[in-house]
């Protein structure tokens, strides 16, 4: 068991949630199913026998979704993002999270669920980090264009010349 896992709450349909996750990232499964029974039916106003938690796996990461009811909802204060190493698996998961939901900018969206996303070149932390500011700038400026991302595009930011530098060789 992973030390620390993400809980969402949902109003009343984790365990739909759970499945549209599932079905999107590789090595996923749903666990464990459990319901409200009297005590909890009570104290949540939930009905008994319905889906209280919903236990599942994206991609090895172990989370969490409970039917808490309408207290709270999702904010793009938390986002979880995927990095993908090819802009064929960027474009596969912005296209199934992002249905039905918000494409947002800089690869962030929000899907049907609420829940925010973060649908990133494995390349982009490399890009950003880099100790040549103008690059970082760059690939900034590319990258505030954008909603879903384009890989070619950032990476053709960061290998641009900057000005002053020289080009050697034919």
């Amino acid at each position: 068991m992973q030390r620390i896992t993400p809980c969402l709450w949902f109003d009343d349909n984790a365990e739909e949630a759970a499945k549209f996750y599932v079905s999107i990232f590789p090595n996923s499964r749903i666990g464990t199913v459990t319901r409200y029974g009297d005590a909890g039916a009570k104290a949540s106003g939930r009905p008994k026998g319905t889906v209280m938690t919903v236990t599942f796996r994206l991609d090895g990461q172990e989370f969490m979704a409970l039917n808490g009811g309408p207290v709270f909802s999702f904010s793009p204060a938390i986002s979880f993002i995927v990095n993908c190493k090819t802009q064929k698996e960027l474009d596969r998961f912005w296209n199934k999270l992002s249905a039905g939901g918000k494409e947002v900018e800089c690869g962030w969206l929000t899907d049907k669920y609420g829940v925010s996303w973060q649908i990133v070149p494995a390349v982009l932390g490399k890009m950003m980090q880099n100790k040549d500011a103008k690059k970082t700038e760059r690939v900034m400026s590319a990258l505030l264009q954008m909603k879903k991302l384009d890989i070619a595009a950032l990476q053709q930011a960061y290998r641009q010349p900057s000005p002053g530098t020289r080009r050697t060789g034919g």
